[in-house]
């Protein structure tokens, strides 16, 4: 990379524009995006948000969600990334309303994305190919996890579609709709900011560089060093109660499987979620990077593989299925963990490219080392 983001690289227009002309435009464009995608996210042009297709069969209303969801993050990731430039209330208030509209509209997606990965995946373990057979090819259970897998999916689909339909059909929706037109036209800046030089805004885009170095040495990235990662699928990091489990349960030593993978899992999580603002921050200041597109696709797989690993545990509890189907969804299980330690490993090796100029006199950690 060339001067690392830290020091805030900036686009041309950077140079020559005003802090209130680079982040007004940013936004405009994005609260634009947002406007034309809605209508096709929420089903009939534009009047009726209740008439979303049902399962998200419309490929026009698949490609306006997408789209509309690429608009809500963004400009959330600008509202906090940049909050000392914008009216407070008013950007609070704002990153609020586009957080619910994101965890809203997600879930179905994040569904289907799923019970496509979770098939795909018990179907390459039961196959023979060329290469030979699966490793559940011709076992009796794999039908019957197929089957278990794709019902219980089908159902989280259909109340996640059912309480985005009632969602939609609110008056808040209306509300963030209205919200987003005026921002179309008019960003709600702090009184000054507007006439600074364009160059101030580099510095905050730091801030969040310097967030997601401090989150990054936080993680177990020695344990993540090896390919396979025996070892982070045997033994799980050391994670403070405070932090991650529940105080109560911590105390007294109730600390079960799922709550203690959750705990290991979540510093990755919130790791994506730092890499996503420092992606935004940099295309508010005309020089994206692909370096860091990189490192957010390796993250995103590690989530869709660990989100993947949980719903087949819960399958897994499931009363009264047979020691047969149980296995296969054990070897699922074990399948999607691989590919959480395989994005971790991946990860590893491409956080260091990105923060070598990391300069440590701005108070950047220094890149994590391997091994």
């Amino acid at each position: 990379m060339t001067d690392v983001p830290m020091t805030a690289r900036t686009g041309p227009k950077a140079a020559i524009a005003s802090t209130g002309e680079i982040i007004s435009g940013y936004l405009t464009a994005q609260a634009g995006a947002f406007l034309r995608a809605l209508p096709q996210a929420v089903g009939e042009a534009g009047s009726r948000p209740g008439a979303l297709p049902a399962g998200g069969a419309s490929a026009a209303a698949a490609a306006g969600t997408a789209e509309l969801l690429r608009a809500v993050r963004r400009i959330g990731g600008a509202l906090h990334t940049f909050a000392a430039v914008f009216d407070r209330e008013w950007a609070e208030e704002s990153r609020s309303e586009l957080r619910w509209l994101l965890n809203l509209l997600a879930q179905e997606p994040a569904l289907l994305r799923r019970s496509a990965r979770l098939l795909a995946a018990l179907d390459s373990l039961s196959e023979t190919d060329p290469q030979g057979p699966g490793m559940l090819a011709g076992h009796t259970g794999a039908p019957k996890a197929r089957a278990l897998l794709e019902r219980q999916l089908t159902l989280a689909r259909t109340r996640a579609h059912s309480t985005v339909l009632q969602e939609l059909r609110s008056a808040r929706l209306h509300a963030l709709a209205d919200r987003m037109t005026l921002l179309a036209s008019d960003v709600p800046l702090q009184g000054g900011v507007s006439g600074q030089p364009g160059g101030a805004l580099p510095a905050l885009a730091a801030e969040a560089f310097g967030a997601l170095a401090a989150e990054v040495q936080r993680l177990p990235l020695s344990r993540a060093a090896t390919p396979y990662g025996g070892e982070g699928l045997h033994r799980l990091g050391t994670v403070p109660a405070s932090r991650e489990l529940e105080p109560s349960r911590a105390r007294d030593g109730e600390v079960d499987a799922d709550s203690a993978v959750a705990a290991d899992d979540a510093p990755w999580h919130r790791v994506r979620i730092l890499v996503k603002r420092a992606r935004y921050a940099l295309e508010v200041c005309g020089a994206p990077d692909p370096e860091l597109d990189l490192l957010d696709r390796t993250l995103h797989r590690h989530q869709e593989a660990a989100d993947a690993a949980v719903t087949v545990a819960t399958a897994a509890r499931t009363p009264r299925i047979t020691p047969a189907t149980a296995y296969v969804l054990g070897v699922v299980h074990a399948d999607q963990r691989l590919e959480v330690e395989a994005a971790r490993y991946a990860f590893g090796h491409q956080w260091p490219k990105l923060s070598l100029g990391l300069p440590e006199t701005q108070g950047v950690p220094p890149a994590p080392r391997m091994g």
